[in-house]
């Protein structure tokens, strides 16, 4: 039997090539979403506005998951006191390739004044993908952020591992030019996966970032009482950014801790009550 998931390779080169920019203004007591240009199977819904002037808005990959070859470029400027959520409806999959890499570009920048909120929903990582995940997000002068990124390596819930494959994720966040954190995680070998210096065989790793914080700020968060099925879960403050990394052996206790903070760091950082989006509830 065939292996739906699998490509040939005349279909791996053929990956689809998809782009999507998104610009978000304020008018007068409220964002707007002002720029919208895409290209290919990307896209967005319509904005939400759950709350007084933030611009909910879930990011759309049409075709269901993410193959060999596929190129996908989105960009995405908040602009001066404009205020943005953007999550996703669901985890987004990267599927097994025959041979080419699937690439996702994500740049994000938000001008004096705005607010960002970058949430998507967990990628889960098929065994044997081929997956380049670059996030790049530019803070300009006192612009703000909270912001994370959950990786699923392989399926866990099936007891399947991400084995073979490779994954190569970046992260990247600046303010004014001068880099505050620079993150590459890199697998394919089984000792990526399972070593101490590696993911000690935890399938799941989230990272948060958000700033400009402080020292309250981190220690409101380290008195947080998060899952105790998150068996791994720092919690850093490095130049006002602060940053919580975590594994586990399962997505659920992620989503409670990422969700967690960001309640707790939403009004201390943004000034708004947490208004979860409600797609992640559905």
């Amino acid at each position: 039997m065939s292996d739906p998931q699998a490509q040939t390779p005349t279909q791996a080169q053929a990956g689809w090539a998809a782009s999507l920019e998104l610009g978000f203004a304020r008018r007068d007591d409220r964002t707007v979403l002002a720029e919208r240009r895409q290209r290919g199977p990307l896209a967005v819904q319509r904005p939400f506005y759950p709350e007084s002037g933030v611009c909910h808005v879930y990011l759309l990959h049409p075709p269901g998951g993410v193959a060999g070859g596929d190129d996908l470029d989105i960009r995405v400027r908040v602009g001066q006191g404009a205020r943005a959520l953007i999550t996703t409806p669901g985890a987004t999959k990267f599927y097994r390739s025959a041979g080419p890499q699937a690439r996702v570009r994500q740049r994000l920048r938000v001008e004096p004044g705005g607010m960002l909120e970058w949430l998507p929903q967990e990628l889960i990582l098929f065994p044997g993908a081929r997956v380049r995940v670059a996030t790049e997000v530019d803070l300009i002068a006192d612009a703000r952020l909270i912001a994370w990124e959950v990786q699923t390596l392989g399926r866990p819930a099936l007891a399947e591992r991400f084995s073979p494959g490779e994954a190569d994720l970046g992260f990247a966040v600046r303010r004014d030019g001068r880099p505050l954190l620079l993150e590459r995680l890199r697998l394919g070998a089984e000792a990526d996966l399972s070593g101490p210096s590696g993911l000690r065989g935890l399938p799941v790793c989230g990272a948060l970032v958000a700033g400009p914080a402080g020292l309250e700020d981190l220690a409101a968060a380290r008195a947080l009482d998060l899952p105790a099925a998150v068996p791994a879960l720092g919690l850093t403050l490095v130049d006002g950014l602060l940053v919580a990394r975590c594994l586990a052996p399962r997505i659920e206790p992620v989503q409670v801790a990422l969700r967690g903070l960001w309640g707790l760091l939403r009004p201390r950082l943004l000034g708004l009550s947490p208004c979860p989006p409600r797609i992640w509830s559905t």
